[in-house]
């Protein structure tokens, strides 16, 4: 699966020689891809970057597949269930990049895979270094699809733990804005910590709702100025990217509230606030508002873990609607009267 990036109307399921492991790698046949928006940002023309001296990106981030060869000494073996590390660190390195923390490169040398300069994970075999590979559960095959957006929300929680520690830090209740993949995945890591999970979205039937209801969590569909305001929580994660949420979001947390924003938010959208109001009740009350992108080596482990300890049905629940590579197309495309949570491409299936 491939794009010309910066060209809209390129997205193709194209022939590309058969990849061979070099020294250390992966030969992984690929099983399924997610898709999210960054991916379609990327078929849209408005993102990515080929590599060098090509026209061409084989897109796709969101991996899962099975080893079919793998050096003979080493933690891998043939029939492994693996997932591929999207970022790798700029050659430099930066401070950041040279200790292991490249989700944090400070010079943006770093390049991505299917999405920066290295090609993705979308074809139906790849490669994959060794070290920039994470071994999952076997009962995952079904669903491990669904590991790079758990380790974004890992990170996410990581940083909020970080925060809070600062200083004495026992929170009882966590919103999540969003109910999409990693909003829903955001609510499954707070309920695995414990926490009273409240769960804000638009939607009000389907799968959405329900999903969150299985978790234990409380559904909302008010304004999140309502629901912040009746909760006072404690920690928001917020994943919509919509700039009156995210500012809203910020408002009426509890003292020492923290606030993890996920969603990138488009350019040229302006919003009214009482900036002065937002500044005191942030200084005053000791609230931290913290972005979260990306995701490392240590937060692909924490996401296999927790993804682990997960009901599988809960995250079959999460993966809507499965495409065949052959179709790839319509995976970029909002199905009729669909409500989607997770769009993924199955790799082998026959069109």
């Amino acid at each position: 699966m491939t794009v010309r990036p910066g060209d809209a109307d390129s997205l193709a399921v194209t022939e590309v020689d058969e990849p061979s492991p070099g020294n250390g790698e992966l030969l992984v046949e690929g099983l399924a891809l997610g898709v999210c928006g960054t991916d379609r940002e990327i078929a849209r023309g408005s993102y990515g970057w080929a590599p060098p001296n090509r026209d061409r990106l084989v897109i796709g981030h969101e991996s899962l597949g099975r080893v079919l060869e793998s050096p003979q000494a080493g933690d891998f073996s043939r029939g492994d269930i693996v997932v591929g590390v999207v970022r790798r660190p700029d050659p430099v390195p930066c401070g950041a990049c040279a200790i292991g923390e490249f989700d944090m490169c400070r010079n943006g040398r770093y390049t991505e895979r299917g999405i920066k300069q290295i090609d993705g994970y979308g074809s139906q075999r790849w490669t994959v270094s060794v070290d920039y590979a994470v071994k999952l559960d076997p009962d995952l095959a079904e669903v491990g699809v669904l590991m790079e957006p758990t380790t974004v929300v890992a990170k996410a929680w990581e940083q909020i733990v970080r925060i809070g520690e600062r200083s004495w830090f026992e929170p009882k209740r966590v919103l999540v804005t969003g109910a999409g993949p990693i909003g829903l995945l955001a609510a499954m890591l707070g309920a695995q910590r414990g926490l009273d999970v409240h769960v804000l979205d638009r939607v009000t039937d389907g799968a959405k709702p329900a999903l969150a209801r299985s978790l234990g969590a409380t559904y909302h569909t008010d304004s999140v100025d309502a629901v912040t305001k009746r909760l006072a929580p404690d920690v928001v994660v917020e994943a919509t990217g919509a700039s009156s949420v995210v500012i809203d979001a910020m408002t009426n947390t509890a003292e020492y509230g923290i606030v993890c924003l996920t969603g990138v938010s488009p350019r040229g959208r302006t919003v009214q606030i009482d900036a002065g109001g937002l500044n005191r009740e942030i200084v005053l009350e000791n609230d931290a508002v913290v972005g979260s992108v990306n995701a490392n080596l240590r937060h692909y482990r924490a996401a296999a873990a927790a993804l682990a300890k997960a009901d599988r049905d809960w995250l079959a629940g999460l993966i809507t609607r499965r495409v065949p590579l052959a179709r790839a197309a319509e995976a970029f495309r909002p199905a009729e009267g669909h409500d989607d949570v997770k769009v993924v491409i199955d790799l082998q299936a026959a069109a």
